[in-house]
């Protein structure tokens, strides 16, 4: 497994306004929508292509455009949601898979109550959006289920990161084919498993608490 923080001082200020208690949730999901978006450039450079012929009215030339099977997106729901669109807004020919995924708030293991993806992912490149790689359960364990339909390619892009997220999905994943693209590695989790400095509940900043 790899991990790569994002260095741009536009992703520095835009997660600076993430972390402000005061930011309402209008703000938030624009701006997590923006970063997603910076996030995905780095997240994407390693994205399948292959050769093209065109014509420019000019002359003809060889491209290149994405190769199939096309990637797919899978949102963790729900503050996954929230990373959509800016997600796709870089990758607008991909497929999208929901993976309904929750944590326990006592126990900190997440378990799934909804899937809806393709069954086979063989030779799928696959991105998975979640905002918070905390405890790494989560991740982990959507990973996992990721592979055992075939994927082969799976790239986490996640507004922050904890070293304790980190080091169990390296144990975890070890030797998968697994990267994880994030904007902070912060200084770690607090009792209640929450990423510090961090940015609190990221579904409840962008949705609101009700449930």
């Amino acid at each position: 497994m790899r991990i790569h923080v994002v260095d741009h001082p536009l992703v520095a200020h835009k997660l600076t306004t993430l972390r402000d208690k005061r930011t309402d949730s209008p703000t938030f999901r624009r701006l997590a929508d923006e970063l997603v978006t910076l996030l995905a450039y780095e997240g994407t450079r390693d994205v399948r292509i292959e050769p093209v012929d065109i014509e420019t009215p000019v002359t003809p030339t060889t491209g290149v455009k994405l190769s199939h099977p096309r990637p797919l997106v899978v949102p963790i729901l729900r503050a996954g949601l929230g990373m959509l669109d800016g997600m796709m807004r870089l990758l607008p020919t991909a497929e999208v898979g929901f993976l309904g995924m929750v944590r326990d708030e006592e126990t900190l293991t997440a378990s799934t109550y909804s899937t809806r993806m393709p069954s086979d992912l063989s030779g799928r490149q696959v991105y998975v959006v979640d905002p918070m790689l905390a405890t790494g359960g989560t991740l982990v364990a959507a990973i996992k289920e990721l592979m055992s339909r075939g994927a082969d390619d799976v790239t986490a892009l996640c507004l922050l990161a904890a070293p304790e997220g980190v080091k169990v999905m390296e144990r975890e994943l070890a030797g998968a084919p697994v990267r994880v693209v994030t904007s902070s590695l912060d200084e770690g989790l607090n009792e209640n498993g929450y990423i510090v400095p961090g940015l609190g509940d990221a579904g409840d900043r962008m949705y609101g608490s009700a449930g």
